[in-house]
């Protein structure tokens, strides 16, 4: 055999193996971003949309010629919004695929145990959507492109006590990380407000009844209610709230942020409004570009776990421009650095690598979520820093 056929068949033996001379997992052509993300379990259509996002965003930045003339690879795993899985995802992508930059897709839960890794193994991690605030304190190569879950409680507050002008409130959590972040937060603003909390009711992530909640609701008499949880819980507890006669201001958060809750609350949908970080009406040409390319190629109507996952990536894609290189160090730094319109607005960091921005409020209206107002208030909305 001679020397230009052995190498040829060499090649052969390590591409079947998914290897080359550049190492494992490596592409001299491809820049990996990694992606975990929920596409089975309770979370799946969250983690498909962000799935849905995260690919366009990638698809854009290689019509646009990628980094430096190289494709970006996205490379995917289902973590099933579970900390169990996350943490051997983590590993893998930065051990086995040699990602530049993780991104989560998915829950505060498995975002949280993600963290840990990247920070300890120094490669720069995105949440896109999660808001359990101690993801970025995992330390300084850890960033969020959405709202720690206490903005938004504080936001919440806003704008039940002072937009729509209510004060006495009842309060309805789910019993994890997101809904509990959110209330604490709600609690936190709520004497500033004039919101008095006439009762807090807590439930579980697989409670689908809420009879006895719904019963005691609607003898506390409350001129609001704030209820946080996820479109698949959102959905049947507000059908239960409305079915039982009581017609006040629900206000939700950006798990409440689909088609698919309006689909399954139905009539009862409409009306409530929520905090969240895209606004279906912005003038913003790069959101409306977005909502327009995210329909056309999921077939499905934009939310906020799509949008979120499309900004991080675009974050990421930015910081990867800037940094010129694959040094994690350099692309750290540039991501601190970020300043930049995306899906879901401007995206700049503080010194922990959290947002700053603006909330959006949207309400149901004739069956789709619209524009309601935007709370601006950096003092109330500031993220922690340390």
């Amino acid at each position: 055999m001679n020397f230009k056929k052995s190498n040829l068949v060499l090649a052969a033996i390590l591409m079947s193996f998914g290897l080359n001379s550049f190492g494992m997992g490596d592409s001299p052509m491809n820049i990996k971003i990694g992606f975990n993300v929920p596409l089975t379990g309770f979370a799946a259509a969250d983690g498909k949309s962000a799935l849905n996002g995260a690919e366009l965003a990638v698809a854009q930045a290689n019509e646009a010629g990628g980094i430096d003339g190289k494709k970006i690879e996205l490379v995917v795993y289902d973590d099933q919004a579970s900390p169990k899985e996350s943490v051997p995802i983590a590993q893998k992508l930065i051990q086995k695929d040699k990602v530049v930059i993780g991104i989560s897709g998915s829950y505060s839960g498995s975002t949280r145990a993600a963290a840990g890794v990247f920070q300890e193994n120094k490669t720069p991690y995105i949440s896109a959507y999660a808001v359990h605030p101690g993801i970025t304190k995992a330390g300084d190569y850890v960033f969020r492109t959405s709202f720690v879950g206490e903005v938004q409680g504080r936001a919440g507050a806003k704008l039940i006590g002072d937009s729509l002008g209510k004060k006495k409130v009842s309060l309805i959590v789910l019993k994890n990380d997101f809904g509990k972040s959110l209330a604490r937060g709600f609690k936190e603003a709520a004497g500033k407000f004039g919101i008095t909390i006439a009762s807090e009711y807590e439930y579980s992530i697989k409670d689908r009844q809420f009879g006895p909640i719904v019963s005691k609701v609607k003898n506390d008499k409350p001129e609001a209610i704030y209820a946080t949880g996820y479109f698949f819980t959102a959905g049947p507890l507000v059908s239960q709230l409305r079915a039982a006669g009581i017609s006040v201001p629900i206000i939700g958060q950006e798990g409440y942020d689909s088609q698919k809750f309006i689909s399954i609350a139905k009539a009862a949908a409409e009306g409530i409004i929520i905090t969240t970080s895209l606004d279906r009406d912005s003038k913003s040409k790069v959101t409306q570009d977005f909502i327009k390319a995210f329909e056309e190629r999921s077939k499905q109507k934009v939310d906020m776990v799509g949008a979120s996952a499309h900004t991080a990536i675009s974050v990421a894609v930015a910081a990867l421009r800037k940094a010129g290189v694959t040094d994690k160090v350099a692309i750290r730094k540039a991501i601190q650095e970020t300043n930049l319109e995306a899906s879901t607005g401007n995206v700049a960091f503080n010194a922990l690598g959290e947002i700053k921005k603006d909330v959006q409020i949207q309400v149901v209206k004739n069956g789709n979520w619209r524009h309601h107002s935007i709370i601006k208030d950096p003092k109330l909305l500031a993220p922690p820093n340390k």
